[in-house]
């Protein structure tokens, strides 16, 4: 077995062994175990609070919303269906939320994303600490912030959360094509409103996405 067999093959059972505890997790908290919920929590609640501000933009309402979601997954637990992952379904519980909050404010704005990274600094890098990145990677996220919900999800998920579209469909309660597609419209509109920068802004955008990865 070569290096990336073998890789694949532990990443494999890395995989099933993790599923394996999470359904062990949600069948002890179906049964009332309250150190099961807690770890749930623990195991999901930053994840998920980092998707819904990204969607909401609202530190409050994140708050608010990320607390409504688990109280309404533990609350339904019985129709959690064990073939899905726990984070699918809850992230599918988040997004409804945000969407009925969105309504509820009439912010139905369009964004997107592109090829421009949009993960946040892990400080092995000093350039990418810079007051110039911060303010680079706040450009790309008013650009986000411009895009339908449905399209924004589906940037965040994809990007930020690693999703890959079958999963991002489940969450999203939408086709796998339906996915795609406003993937593809939000990565023209992203680069749309971001050619429109000042050439030397954007060159030094081009050059943040390189040091970015």
């Amino acid at each position: 077995m070569n290096c990336e067999k073998r890789e694949s093959s532990m990443a494999d059972v890395c995989t099933t062994a993790d599923r394996i505890a999470e359904r062990a997790l949600v069948t002890r908290a179906r049964s009332g175990d309250a150190e099961a919920l807690r770890i749930l929590i623990e195991s999901h609640k930053d994840r998920l609070f980092g998707f819904i501000w990204r969607m909401i933009r609202n530190h409050h309402d994140a708050e608010e919303l990320c607390q409504d979601a688990f109280l309404k997954a533990f609350a339904s637990l019985d129709s959690f269906r064990v073939e899905y992952r726990f984070s699918t379904w809850l992230f599918t519980i988040g997004y409804r939320l945000c969407l009925n909050r969105l309504r509820r404010r009439n912010v139905l704005a369009e964004l997107n994303v592109a090829s421009v990274s949009l993960a946040e600094p892990d400080g092995t890098d000093e350039a990418l600490e810079s007051e110039e990145a911060a303010a680079l990677r706040e450009t790309v996220w008013n650009a986000v912030d411009q895009l339908s919900a449905p399209q924004r999800a589906a940037v965040l998920l994809f990007y930020r959360h690693g999703m890959g579209c079958e999963e991002i469909a489940r969450v999203v309660e939408m086709p796998v094509a339906t996915v795609k597609s406003h993937l593809h419209r939000a990565r023209h509109r992203l680069r749309q409103l971001l050619e429109a920068l000042d050439q030397k802004k954007l060159d030094r955008l081009r050059n943040f996405a390189r040091l970015s990865g």
